[in-house]
């Protein structure tokens, strides 16, 4: 079981995410308030603490939402995972996992620029909201074992 490090959040598409002291995950839409939430699959976006930490080796002043992610997480293999899995968030909220990596926007951002790489087109990590819920920095995340996606089909 991992933790959410930071929570960021911004009100346009394109732009530097802020960190908040929480935020709260709305089913079938993302974070109300972000930018990103909507009736599509890219609601929430997560990139590893650990990655952030070996673009800080080249950029010490990196700050938290400026790849654009909503969620930092520490100490879950966020690249261990595949489109499909679910992933619990605080006490109540769940992820699908729905794109993992996306296009730098403009064909390279400013961080790409600076460093000579960017992280998200390969390590971010894309949900849609099943299950909402508060989230902020200290809550838990966990991978769901694979049961949790047959519990989640509708009883017809």
């Amino acid at each position: 079981m991992g933790s959410i490090e930071a929570v960021c959040t911004s009100a346009e598409k394109g732009a530097v995410k802020n960190p908040v002291a929480s935020a709260l995950l709305k089913a079938e839409w993302g974070i109300d308030g972000d930018a990103h939430a909507g009736v599509w699959h890219r609601q929430v976006s997560l990139l590893a603490g650990e990655s952030i930490d070996m673009v800080r080796e080249k950029m010490p002043a990196i700050g938290f939402g400026v790849f654009g992610e909503n969620l930092v997480t520490r100490g879950i293999e966020l690249l261990g995972l595949s489109v499909g899995d679910l992933l619990r968030v605080g006490e109540s909220a769940m992820l699908e996992v729905t794109q993992i990596g996306k296009a730098c926007h403009n064909g390279g951002c400013p961080i790409k620029t600076a460093t000579g790489d960017c992280i998200m087109p390969r390590e971010g990590i894309f949900c849609r909201v099943l299950q909402g819920g508060e989230v902020l920095p200290g809550s838990a995340i966990e991978l769901l074992p694979c049961q949790a996606r047959v519990d989640l089909r509708p009883i017809m």
